[in-house]
């Protein structure tokens, strides 16, 4: 067994933020990764070079980005997340039918994570997200959906560690109005994104349940505020979300 040794540690974690930095630069060369990451030259150039050797990191040039390897364990983590094959035909099938975006979403480390999405031929393309994105759940329908079936004391410990930080400025930034939106969502099944992700945008978001209850995530809906308005907003959308994820609920449970 190999020792879990403080340095050891240390070394997968810069590892990390190195591949992580190269993502948020769109690819970068050492000196500029190290400028952005605020770490000595030597070591990205140490990390990148070891992560290139691997197959992890791409050199074009003097400019590294990050590889399609990582697609592999992207793929298997999606595969095995209990979810993610139950509920693809239905979001499928929601985005077909309204001619809308259709979601699929996660609670992990208590982050919201994109795991499918299905575009209608309507669909509006304002989110600047796509499966693997990570946002913070009190900023979406489907992550309030989320947070409205966990343990209050889960809810907790999320809001702690990620705070309510403002997307927009319709986001719900204080934790007593969440407190009130998540049992909302309890009572009428299904919660609302208000252009709280992105301005113009509107989404509804129901949970999908498992075993005793327990959640094991969401879908949504979304579309343009114009769009989703009346009771296409308050009736009909939440009505069709709510009668796939209730499949999906039974397919989990009974399958």
């Amino acid at each position: 067994m190999v020792g879990r040794t403080p340095n050891r540690v240390n070394a997968a974690r810069t590892a990390f933020t190195v591949v992580d930095g190269l993502k948020r630069l769109d690819g970068a060369g050492v000196t500029e990764l190290a400028t952005y990451l605020e770490v000595p030259v030597s070591t990205v150039h140490s990390h990148l070079s070891t992560l290139e050797r691997d197959g992890y990191v791409v050199n074009d040039d003097g400019e590294y980005r990050v590889g399609v390897r990582f697609l592999e364990y992207g793929a298997y983590a999606r595969r095995k997340t209990e979810i993610y094959e139950t509920a693809k035909p239905e979001v499928a099938r929601l985005a077909e039918e309204t001619g809308n975006l259709a979601n699929l979403m996660v609670e992990e480390h208590g982050m919201g994570v994109y795991l499918y999405r299905a575009m209608g031929d309507r669909a509006v393309r304002a989110l600047d997200t796509h499966v693997g994105t990570r946002v913070r759940l009190h900023s979406t329908a489907m992550g309030k959906a989320i947070l409205a079936h966990l343990p209050e004391e889960r809810v907790e410990a999320i809001v702690d560690e990620h705070g309510l930080p403002a997307a927009t400025p319709r986001t719900v930034t204080d934790r007593d109005r969440l407190w009130r939106e998540l049992e909302r969502t309890r009572e009428r099944g299904y919660a609302i994104d208000d252009e709280e992700l992105v301005d113009g945008l509107r989404c509804v978001g129901v949970p999908v349940l498992g075993d005793g209850g327990r959640t094991v995530g969401a879908m949504s809906v979304a579309g343009p505020v114009r769009r989703f308005d009346g009771s296409y907003l308050t009736e009909e959308m939440p009505e069709r979300v709510m009668e796939a994820a209730n499949v999906v609920t039974l397919n989990l449970t009974y399958s």
